[in-house]
């Protein structure tokens, strides 16, 4: 197996695809530690699969299509970044403080990368792949479940939309999502428009509440964090599909963090703590999308219209 395994790697290695989208060519480029995505020959995005440090797959750094980087440092940077949880606040990632008892997020067990599934493509100018990973009890020694992660990429309107469907599965044991804050989708921006620096970044969520004081832990469609950039507008904004099980918390942060989590109840909410139980042989699903975007100013970037179209495309693919 081990011997297949290697032989497929080289297979793909450094292998690339263009196809042509809006008037621009996008590229994905595979290595075997990642997943390179291009606009126009200029890197916007990269998925790690494999990294020596950071137990889990994740997205960085995040550019949009000029090459403006969205995203904090990987790792941070001293004198430029605030230091804060280098290793967990990745660009962008999904993980779970709390899966079966394990801590995934704060990288004490590991999610292990286990093979593609589809390898990345470019058909009809959306990138796309599909991935195997295995997330591990904290000793190595167990699987707790499997995860089938499905992204795709396109361009739209001022940026492009990257989508992410993760099914967990366990045919064994039960899998159960236990509440806390750290679970769910989160992203770090690049420190600049940290609200806390003061230099004109904000949170924005689909109902007009503003920073965390007023976004942190309320649900929302979408919440965006961005701000100016050497001149232009930039930034990311989280989408949760209205297919998942519950509307997600926002976890918003002055400092530069947003996470969307729906597992998180208790935490958010003093309510009833919540546990997700996913039955053996049951699929749970989940699905995100995080749109990075850059533009002339705040205005010229209508990040409802980008979350309608997601949403209505979630609709008709789960009828």
């Amino acid at each position: 197996m081990r011997t297949r395994w290697a032989f497929g790697l080289l297979l793909f290695m450094n292998w690339g695809i263009t196809a042509q989208a809006d008037e621009a060519e996008i590229e994905l480029q595979s290595s075997d530690t990642s997943v390179t995505v291009r606009v126009n020959s200029i890197e916007t995005l990269r998925y790690v699969f494999r990294d020596p440090t950071v137990s889990r797959p994740y997205f960085a750094p995040v550019r949009t299509p000029s090459g403006q980087q969205v995203s904090r440092n990987n790792p941070p940077q001293n004198e430029i970044d605030k230091t804060d949880h280098p290793g967990l606040h990745t660009g962008i990632w999904m993980s779970f403080g709390d899966l079966n008892g394990f801590d995934y997020w704060r990288l004490k067990a590991r999610t292990e990368h286990v093979r593609f599934l589809t390898q990345p493509t470019v058909t009809s100018g959306i990138g796309t792949w599909t991935v195997l990973n295995r997330y591990l009890s904290t000793d190595g020694k167990q699987t707790v479940c499997e995860e089938t992660g499905r992204y795709s990429l396109q361009l739209v309107p001022h940026g492009y939309l990257l989508e992410m469907t993760s099914e967990f599965r366990s045919e064994k044991n039960e899998i159960v999502f236990g509440d806390q804050e750290e679970m769910g989708l989160g992203i770090r921006v690049q420190t600049p428009i940290a609200v806390e620096k003061n230099l004109g970044g904000r949170i924005l969520d689909s109902q007009g509440r503003r920073n965390g004081s007023q976004v942190w832990g309320q649900t929302s469609d979408w919440c965006d964090y961005s701000g100016p950039l050497d001149g232009k507008w930039a930034g990311m904004a989280v989408f949760s599909a209205p297919t998942n099980f519950r509307p997600s918390w926002n976890h918003a942060r002055d400092y530069g963090f947003l996470a969307v989590n729906p597992f998180g109840r208790a935490a958010f909410t003093k309510g009833e703590p919540s546990r997700v139980v996913v039955k053996p042989g049951e699929p749970l699903s989940l699905r995100f999308g995080v749109y990075v975007h850059e533009s002339a100013s705040e205005a010229d970037c209508s990040i409802a219209n980008i979350y309608q179209n997601f949403a209505r495309q979630t609709a008709e693919s789960n009828p």
